[in-house]
């Protein structure tokens, strides 16, 4: 685990907007199955971080020196038969950072803004096999079940994403 890690969360998206893009380039040619297919363009990356932000979705990033070396979302669910959940979505983490807690940092983080907007459910999907199954199991989450050929990789082949929740 890295100790000088900072976890803040980023309310505009333009100061930030080249250092996001280039963090979720690295990660999608990394091969994690986050939406994106590589390559990804970099005018694709911009487009998607200058359309994300919004009332119900919160942005958290890792900082390392004051770069930024990871992030994570939580979408705060609004409607009136769900407002106790909230979704993590795209965890990232720089390929040369992985391993060294910083999904976890993240995740913690996430998860105590999600108590502090009364969420008492946190869901998330992620690709079936991929090292973050390891890291959701090992900080409480449960297996809901799978979807079968949910995302296609670069190679055209379909993988099944894991369905993961923890209830507060």
């Amino acid at each position: 685990m890295i100790s000088d890690v900072k976890i803040v969360q980023i309310d505009s998206i333009e100061k930030y907007i080249d250092e996001l893009s280039e963090l979720l380039i690295h990660v999608v040619d990394d091969g994690a199955s986050i939406g994106f297919l590589p390559p990804l363009k970099l005018t694709d990356a911009n487009n998607y971080w200058k359309n994300l932000l919004s009332t119900e979705i919160l942005l958290f990033v890792a900082k390392i020196n004051n770069q930024i070396v990871g992030s994570v979302q939580l979408h705060l669910c609004t409607k009136q038969n769900g407002n106790h959940r909230a979704e993590i979505a795209k965890l990232l983490t720089h390929p040369n950072y992985r391993r060294k807690g910083i999904g976890r940092y993240l995740m913690n983080k996430a998860e105590e803004r999600a108590k502090q907007e009364g969420k008492s459910l946190i869901v998330l999907d992620t690709r079936e096999g991929d090292p973050s199954n390891f890291l959701y199991s090992s900080i409480g989450y449960s297996q809901a079940g799978k979807i079968p050929y949910y995302a296609k990789s670069a190679n055209g082949e379909l993988h099944s994403t894991v369905l993961y929740y923890k209830y507060y």
